[in-house]
């Protein structure tokens, strides 16, 4: 669930391997937000409900 929520928000954003080839931090920024909000959205549904 987590991988693929992850996968999900990154192409809905456009985090794409090409901003990884042009703007590395920015791409590590992007998608460390996006993991962090899948790990938050993963722990509501399974854990804390």
């Amino acid at each position: 669930m987590f991988f693929r929520l992850v996968n999900q928000l990154a192409e809905k954003e456009g985090v794409t391997e090409q901003l990884k080839a042009d703007n590395q931090m920015l791409w590590v920024k992007r998608m460390n937000n996006i993991r962090n909000r899948a790990t938050e959205i993963v722990n509501a549904e399974l854990i804390y409900v």
